[in-house]
């Protein structure tokens, strides 16, 4: 472990508030990092988005795109490199997009078996975890089913993660804020 880094930290805050930028503070450029991605790049937005985040990490770095099996990248990274998963948002999206058929969008869904196996293979690594999340629960109530079935959905995985993490930092206008355990 790195000093005295907890083997879980998660990043939270609103959308371009900086969590990404903070959760590469955390980990030095010196050390060994796998950067585990789960962003699609479906449009030539998302694909521009995803090049900004490669040219802001130290090019020395790995990368694993996972848009969904979260838990076999995190226990297929080199073990002895830290780890940064960016993020559950995008996670969360790509796993109920892929679980539910359009009939049934708007049900409750929450993905308990995928977060578990996440969770629990973050407890084999031996070396930090960085993970990084969107907190979609401060804003309007979303008019769609579909949105509201996300959101319910990602708020009981950033709780699950939140409760095993070590330290929740909440990112505000790139300023991060302690939740939970103390400020790096």
């Amino acid at each position: 472990m790195t000093g005295s880094m907890p083997s879980l930290t998660l990043v939270t805050g609103g959308a371009r508030a900086g969590k990404s930028r903070y959760a590469l503070t955390l980990l030095g450029a010196d050390q060994q990092v796998t950067y585990i991605a789960t962003a699609e790049a479906l449009d030539d937005d998302m694909r521009s988005r995803i090049a900004r985040h490669r040219a802001e990490r130290p090019a020395a770095w790995g990368t694993v795109e996972a848009p969904i099996g979260l838990a076999a990248a995190v226990l297929n990274a080199p073990k002895g490199d830290s780890l940064i998963i960016d993020c559950l948002t995008l996670w969360v999206s790509n796993l109920l997009l892929r679980a539910r058929g359009p009939a049934r969008l708007g049900e409750p869904w929450y993905p308990a078996r995928e977060v578990s196996e996440l969770l629990e293979a973050v407890r084999t690594r031996d070396r930090p975890v960085v993970v990084v999340t969107n907190e979609v629960g401060l804003g309007v109530v979303p008019p769609t089913p579909l949105g509201r079935a996300y959101r319910d959905a990602l708020g009981h995985v950033n709780q699950r993660v939140a409760a095993a993490a070590g330290q929740v930092s909440f990112v505000v206008a790139g300023i991060p804020l302690m939740v939970k355990g103390a400020l790096l």
